[in-house]
């Protein structure tokens, strides 16, 4: 009896000990496109927008590992589905409130899935995950506090990704074109800034709808693009937390020598670095030079030399353990280009580029395009040096975050060394968005009709085990095909001064545990 007590007393500490107020301070890694998560397809934008805003329901922030398990009511207060498994209704909290004062509403609601469908009049410039709600078929409302979002099929997964953090609701009232600039949400913190290339400043929400929260007074972001001139800020205590997962594994070891002190928390990012192939344009409209570049690979080098040893090889979906649909090692391991035998896969991408009319005398030239920050630029890097082996002799072309996604979308590359972070570890949300033929994110133009049968085959199975093989099925055909060759999935940290609390690493997502409502300064 005792023990328990103890017990029970020690788990409720933490409460005793919040306090509010305070500005927590963070770096930022570079300039973010726009304030629109709805519209940007990277976590610099949702990393300091999303506490703006609510979802209708949400990964519980105070887990790490992202779950179907773990979905908490964050605007619906419950959910339930319809005995068909097309119909999802929500029951929404009253009396929440946008920013400007307006009521949130169910109308709210249909806004925000008829802008993410396209069957509204306001349009989004870009829709990078339209393919996450292709099978909404409808949303009706039934008063002010019931919304049910109609399916063309069963989904179980549907109710996952409106948790990510890629989810927000958007209020009817206030234009798409707005929302870039200075949004609105019902969120805990409230927009005040975003000066581009500088900063990014919030402030707290006074009337938030959950009482008590949030504890901050606010939360500003400072641009600190070198990211080497962030680490040491943060060492000397200019920052109170880094920018999520900056900082590398050997980085680690300098922040904890530095400031011993430091909190940080090591965790996967459902997040791969991969090859995008621009597959229409010449020299590699020809299948067999994209086979080439996946046989150069040697991807336990690029594991040991960014993360020394502390990252995963694997296929398209995220591997296990950190991920639950990611394909088994040994299946990975006979597909050609991923297996152990280096110098074997390296002599076969030299004989795939002769015949292809390339050699020592003719070497193919390439610009190895990539984002403008140390994520992207230290594998390409790699990358270059790593294909000279083969005979091609590569440069890297370094391009800055604004121009990033709307070249590569355009197809303005011939290869690219890219990241991709999923929103959810499930297969709806990575092969719908980047490997369906019509997707804005399907950046290489991969397009097979035979994996789009299997995607809706997965997509609509409610048996797990049945569900896996399938999903495992597609990962392998995707990587025989080279649609986005895999180099490695990656690990790093997060890292907070000791007096930062209530934050807490997501697993397995780079988009999801921004909200901060439950953060506090113990100062």
């Amino acid at each position: 009896m005792l023990g328990s007590l103890l017990a029970a007393l020690v788990c409720a500490s933490p409460v005793f000990a919040q306090k509010s107020g305070g500005i927590l301070k963070m770096y930022h890694r570079d300039n973010p496109p726009s304030a629109s998560i709805h519209e940007e397809a990277t976590n610099s934008t949702v990393v300091p927008f999303m506490a703006v805003f609510n979802n209708l329901v949400l990964y519980d922030q105070s887990k790490p590992q992202n779950s179907p398990d773990d979905i908490v009511p964050d605007l619906a207060d419950s959910w339930s589905w319809s005995a068909d498994g097309k119909d999802l209704t929500f029951k929404l909290h009253p009396g929440v409130k946008w920013h400007d004062g307006q009521p949130f509403t169910a109308e709210d609601v249909v806004c925000t899935l008829n802008l993410l469908t396209g069957k509204g009049e306001d349009k989004l410039r870009r829709n990078p995950r339209l393919t996450w709600y292709t099978n909404v078929d409808s949303t009706s409302t039934n008063g002010d506090l019931e919304v049910t979002i109609h399916l063309k099929r069963p989904q179980p997964s549907f109710l996952s990704l409106l948790a990510s953090g890629y989810s927000p609701i958007y209020p009817c009232h206030i234009p798409s074109a707005q929302m870039r600039t200075k949004p609105i949400g019902t969120g805990p913190f409230k927009f005040v800034e975003f000066k581009q290339n500088e900063g990014i400043k919030l402030t707290r929400n006074p009337d938030y709808w959950k009482k008590g929260r949030p504890y901050l007074d606010g939360i500003e972001f400072t641009i600190v693009p070198n990211r080497a001139t962030a680490i040491l800020s943060f060492v000397s205590g200019r920052f109170d937390i880094t920018f999520p997962w900056e900082v590398t594994i050997p980085l680690l070891k300098d922040v904890k020598t530095q400031a011993p002190n430091a909190v940080c928390q090591t965790t996967s990012m459902n997040n791969s670095t991969n090859l995008i192939i621009n597959r229409d344009a010449p020299p590699f409209d020809n299948p067999e030079l994209r086979q080439a570049l996946s046989l150069a690979i040697d991807r336990k080098a690029f594991v040991d030399i960014i993360n020394q040893g502390d990252a995963q090889l694997g296929g398209v979906m995220q591997p296990p353990t950190d991920g639950v649909w990611g394909l088994p090692a040994d299946i990975l391991a006979t597909i050609p280009g991923y297996g152990p035998d280096v110098a074997a896969n390296r002599e076969k991408a030299r004989a795939l580029l002769k015949k292809a009319g390339y050699g020592p005398d003719k070497p193919m030239k390439l610009k190895i395009a990539t984002r403008g920050i140390s994520l992207y630029k230290d594998p390409a890097v790699i990358l270059a040096s790593q294909l000279k082996e083969v005979g091609i002799d590569a440069d890297v072309d370094i391009i800055e975050t604004s121009q990033w996604y709307p070249k590569i979308a355009r197809k303005q590359y011939s290869v690219g060394l890219n990241t991709t972070g999923n929103g959810v570890d499930d297969p709806d949300q990575n092969y719908f968005e980047n490997f369906s033929c019509k997707s804005e994110r399907n950046y290489t133009g991969y397009c097979n009709p035979e994996i789009e049968t299997l995607m809706e085959q997965q997509s609509a199975e409610t048996d797990k085990d049945k569900r896996r093989k399938l999903v495992n099925e597609i990962d392998r055909k995707l990587l025989e095909d080279n649609a986005r060759p895999m180099i490695m999935w990656n690990r790093a940290a997060i890292c907070m001064q000791p007096y930062v609390k209530g934050y807490v690493a997501q697993v397995n997502s780079v988009y999801n545990g921004f909200r901060f409502e439950d953060v506090w300064l113990d100062k």
